[in-house]
């Protein structure tokens, strides 16, 4: 038998929740958390449902009681103000007292029975004044007095029937058989960066001396653009032994600066700078002139070794041996990486690599890196990450982690699951609308959106994708465009992307010819041809208009021309709308007729509306829900609209935004 079979209220399908509780929805802190659940009993007793919340560390449960919204469902907000994880989940109960209510506002007025359900309701009322403050007991005591009083049955129903004294009771009456859900959900509360973030990626060696101290230059650059996050790849000492040359040759010549994902050597490892990048104080100094610019640095974590890393030698147990007693390097055939050792998370020594691997991530927090980059986590173990990540943010609830794993679609999901604040995505594949329309309908309003926040570059350092290989500079502004607007996080691999870079090491490959990866590179970041400018455009675009900085509310249009796509995004309050239109053919004009219901933001149906182009300032005015578009990629391969409601007539250019 159950432990209280008195129990009668059902709850049942509470959202929003992930696999049943096991893992927590994502939130950035100011967010309102709704929460919808089931509630329904045996009967037609009237029921009490409240949602219990309890904040970060907290001790205490704070209760709302839930609304109905029809159909046995009943819902409640509550707004995440602190970083951190918080928890909530569903009581419900019968009401005796709103079933009284219910009842009592059913019965006729003459109903000879409503003596005793005045009596019955003094009863009621008096039971919770007596557990009630003298303050909160006061009002409610004089009701039951009224109600045993002579007064006027009409006088009686109406002091039941009161709005205040339903909340008053509701919040105060104590509910003996309630049920309680045994799980606990809850809720993981990241910074405002977490939401809505422009990240850009570029390797310090190339950078004049080489060294952070002196790339500040760099640093005003970026920052120029409008880029928020600057991404640095790994910055230990890269491995000398089996160091890999340009274009990942197996080449020893001494000049050889290597990948700096091959990391460790005599040098050190994991925790320590690569001497050619400068000593710790400049490291600093680097990481203080970006947040004097109003950036964050974020790191590449890569749990891997060169050959001559320290923990070779030091703690050959973690890692794979082959028959022959040599230590497995990495391989992903027919790719071969000699340079780089795994890890082996089967070691019997788990625990110390555990450790070890938490206090490297502790290392630079301690250095004041906040975010990581974290390097082909679907490698090394699943519990690993749900335990580090745990770890690490317990006592440093800010820090944000990206998982770059480009690999099956449940891996990546699972990923996101036990703790990645960010996931790379497919986009860097998708280019056909139908591809595109598809897959950003599913990360942003599949099940996913409650924990998989996409980040979309369309290019990285490993990546050159076909779309973008010898192709004209229309090619490089689509994909930008679309990474820009489409997802509230992107970032971009540079200065590669916004100069153009188009040649790959050969035919059938994704790998850029000359790789920075391997070798030191110099930019001519002053070139006519630079996307500078634009990217800088679109920067300020998703800063200026906040539809552009959530993936929530993202809708596609139909527009009967396959290459071209069309999507809007709207805040919930209806504030902000954006509408994007974006030619993805890069070597022909194409046109065709765009749905979209432009009264909606005009006031009225059948008034027109200023469309304000904010990449070329051109205006149009749009009526009803057929319009017309053309785009010549030679000119501008996309329009990025911001409605605005017309209040004259169209020969009176006077709008309000």
């Amino acid at each position: 038998m159950p432990p209280d079979g008195r129990q009668r209220a059902v709850i049942d399908a509470v959202s929003p929740v992930v696999d049943g509780g096991r893992f927590p929805i994502k939130r950035v802190i100011g967010d309102h958390v709704t929460v919808d659940a089931d509630v329904f009993a045996d009967g037609h007793d009237a029921l009490v449902c409240t949602l219990w919340v309890r904040k970060p560390n907290g001790k205490t449960w704070s209760r709302t009681r839930m609304a109905p919204v029809g159909n046995d469902r009943y819902r409640a907000s509550f707004v995440v103000g602190e970083l951190g994880v918080y928890h909530y989940t569903v009581r419900a109960a019968i009401d005796p007292f709103g079933s009284l209510c219910h009842e009592l506002a059913r019965r006729p007025t003459d109903d000879p029975d409503l003596a005793l359900v005045f009596q019955q309701a003094a009863a009621m009322i008096g039971g919770v004044a007596a557990r009630a403050s003298a303050r909160e007991g006061r009002p409610l005591r004089a009701v039951q007095v009224l109600l045993e009083g002579e007064a006027a049955p009409a006088d009686k129903r109406a002091a039941l029937l009161d709005r205040a004294l339903a909340e008053r009771m509701g919040r105060l009456a104590s509910h003996p058989h309630e049920t309680v859900l045994e799980t606990e959900f809850a809720v993981r509360v990241d910074p405002e960066r977490a939401r809505f973030s422009a990240w850009y990626e570029f390797f310090p060696r190339s950078v004049g001396s080489g060294r952070l101290r002196d790339a500040g230059p760099m640093l005003a650059y970026v920052a120029s653009m409008g880029f928020d996050v600057v991404y640095l790849p790994p910055v230990s000492p890269i491995g000398e032994c089996l160091r890999k040359g340009p274009n990942n040759t197996l080449s020893r010549n001494p000049a050889d600066v290597g990948s700096p994902w091959a990391i460790g050597s005599a040098r050190g490892g994991h925790k320590a700078l690569a001497p050619e990048l400068g000593t710790f104080a400049d490291f600093r100094v680097f990481c203080d002139e970006a947040a004097k610019l109003g950036i964050a640095v974020a790191l590449d974590l890569a749990f891997q070794c060169a050959p001559d890393h320290p923990y070779v030698t030091e703690h050959p147990q973690w890692f794979r041996h082959r028959p022959d007693g040599t230590i497995q390097y990495a391989e992903n055939p027919p790719k071969k990486y000699q340079d780089i050792y795994p890890l082996d998370f089967e070691t019997e020594d788990w625990r110390a690599l555990w450790q070890e691997l938490k206090g490297v991530v502790l290392f630079w927090i301690g250095e004041g890196i906040r975010i990581f980059r974290v390097d082909n986590p679907h490698t090394k173990a699943f519990p690993f990450w749900e335990w580090l990540i745990r770890e690490v943010r317990s006592p440093y609830p800010e820090v944000l982690f990206l998982a770059e794993a480009f690999t099956r679609p449940k891996v990546m999901h699972g990923l996101a699951k036990l703790g990645f604040t960010h996931s790379y995505t497919y986009f860097t594949w998708r280019n056909t609308k139908h591809e595109l329309t598809e897959y950003f309908t599913e990360l942003t309003q599949g099940p996913g959106r409650e924990y998989f926040r996409p980040h979309v570059w369309p290019n990285t350092p490993d990546i050159l994708p076909v779309f973008l290989q010898h192709a004209p500079r229309a090619a490089f502004i689509i994909r930008l465009v679309l990474a820009a607007t489409l997802s509230a996080n992107y970032g971009i691999y540079g200065p590669a992307f916004e100069l153009l870079e188009s040649e790959p090491r050969e035919p059938g490959s994704e790998e850029y010819r000359d790789s920075e990866k391997y070798q030191k590179r110099v930019w001519d970041l002053a070139r006519a041809d630079s996307l500078r400018a634009i990217i800088t455009r679109l920067n300020t675009l998703r800063r200026a208009h906040p539809a552009l900085q959530s993936d929530r509310n993202l809708v596609f249009h139909p527009i009967d021309n396959d290459n071209l796509i069309g999507f809007s995004k709207t805040t919930d309050d209806g504030t902000s709308t954006v509408l994007v239109v974006v030619n993805l053919d890069p070597y022909h004009r194409q046109s065709g007729w765009l749905d979209w219901p432009a009264w909606s933001h005009a006031g009225a149906e059948g008034r027109p509306v200023q469309m304000h182009d904010l990449l070329s300032d051109a205006r149009y005015l749009w009526s009803g829900s057929r319009h017309y578009v053309e785009l010549a990629p030679e000119q501008a391969p996309a329009h990025i609209f911001h409605p605005r409601g017309y209040v004259g007539n169209e020969h009176d250019f006077d709008y309000y935004a």
